[in-house]
């Protein structure tokens, strides 16, 4: 009874508003934070001790690995031949094996030099993999693909845009070209809304055969915020989602890469959701999209991601990662995941009754899908428990 008095009497100073506590939450968006007690000579020490002797330590090897930031990890790395003599990677690369030894050389890459790296490597020896050309292209902002550039041109003396135009063809190749440029227009072209949709409208939907050198100028050179604007007019205009009109005006690479183009517009981690979901649906799984995608995504909205895939399909992305790797793999993806989306279940009723507000309900919607340390969860139930008593 006491306690009830005292949280009546102070509703105004204990109860916030759920944005309040949504806002707590919505600052870091990656899985993986920077370590509070990091000591990196403590860490090389421990790691060269998981690798010294007969068999190696891959658990410890894993859990300190997944639980620092990549700029820790270079660290690491450094203090790791300062204090040894040896070449961290290397060591790892001779202890470690299979796609568990993919998983982990990835995380000790830095992020430009991992996405110049799989750039590389897509794009020279027999074959392209245009999965990864168009992954990265369609899903980076213009100020990371010019880095990328930068960087490419001094790790291998070459130019990516002519090794990749070397390597492609058609209105796939000028479309990867365009994005290339990293010159979209900022903004929102208001006079030119109508007018786009009206163009691709015509150009596909409205045309015997597809004009595709206009998708592939509008959707290569427009702001995200703007084609989000022009799809609405579009759906409007057609009754058709630009997706549907893409898919069937035009098909391989080139409508793989508009279609990335169209999702990212629409929401990065959403396309990356499906993209993690097609990874491992069916018979098989493409461990290699898989890491890449959970990698580059941990410390920039991997926490979005796991949120959209709990929305978009009848599983988790921990519970499908659970059911569809093994191993030390699986334990490492596990983490970098860094959690299972089931709470949210329970407490949106809850929610919805007590703050009646659709978008708040979104949102938190949205932080128990992402944020499921006990620790959160426990002080989140107190607060609406006593809330209930004082309404």
């Amino acid at each position: 009874m006491c306690i009830y008095f005292l949280f009546k009497k102070k509703k105004s100073t204990i109860i916030k508003p759920l944005s309040h506590y949504l806002n707590l939450f919505q600052a870091n968006r990656g899985t993986v934070r920077p370590s509070g007690n990091f000591n990196s000579s403590a860490d090389a020490e421990a790691l060269r001790k998981a690798m010294r002797g007969l068999g190696t330590d891959e658990e410890t090897i894993l859990q300190l690995l997944i639980a620092r930031s990549n700029a820790q990890r270079q660290e690491i790395k450094t203090v790791y031949k300062t204090l040894f003599g040896k070449d961290l990677v290397d060591d790892l690369k001779g202890e470690l094996g299979g796609k568990f030894e993919t998983l982990i050389v990835s995380l000790m890459t830095p992020p430009v030099a991992y996405d110049v790296t799989a750039l590389r490597n897509a794009i020279k020896g027999a074959g392209t993999d245009e999965k990864v050309l168009v992954e990265i292209l369609a899903s980076r902002t213009p100020q990371q693909v010019r880095t990328i550039i930068a960087a490419y041109r001094q790790e291998y003396d070459d130019d990516l845009e002519e090794d990749i135009s070397g390597d492609t063809s058609g209105h796939f190749k000028r479309l990867l070209v365009i994005l290339l440029q990293a010159n979209r227009q900022s903004g929102i072209q208001f006079d030119s809304i109508e007018n786009d949709a009206q163009v691709l409208f015509q150009a596909g939907e409205l045309k015997f055969g597809t004009e595709e050198q206009t998708f592939v100028t509008i959707l290569g050179n427009r702001s995200p915020e703007h084609l989000r604007k022009v799809f609405d007019a579009y759906m409007k205009m057609s009754g058709y989602e630009m997706e549907e009109t893409i898919k069937r005006e035009t098909s391989g690479n080139l409508r793989a890469l508009l279609l990335a183009v169209v999702k990212c517009a629409r929401s990065v981690p959403t396309y990356f959701a499906e993209t993690l979901y097609h990874s491992m649906k069916g018979a098989g799984t493409d461990d290699d999209t898989l890491i890449r995608v959970m990698v580059t995504r941990s410390e920039v909205d991997l926490l979005d991601i796991r949120a959209e895939f709990r929305k978009l399909f009848a599983c988790s992305l921990h519970s499908m990662i659970k059911g569809d790797t093994g191993g030390d793999l699986r334990k490492a993806l596990l983490l970098l995941c860094g959690g299972d989306d089931f709470i949210i279940v329970f407490f949106l009723p809850v929610v919805t009754l007590l703050y009646g507000h659709k978008r708040e309900t979104e949102q938190l919607r949205i932080l128990f899908t992402v944020h499921c340390p006990l620790f959160h969860t426990v002080m989140f139930v107190f607060l609406l428990t006593v809330e209930l008593c004082i309404k």
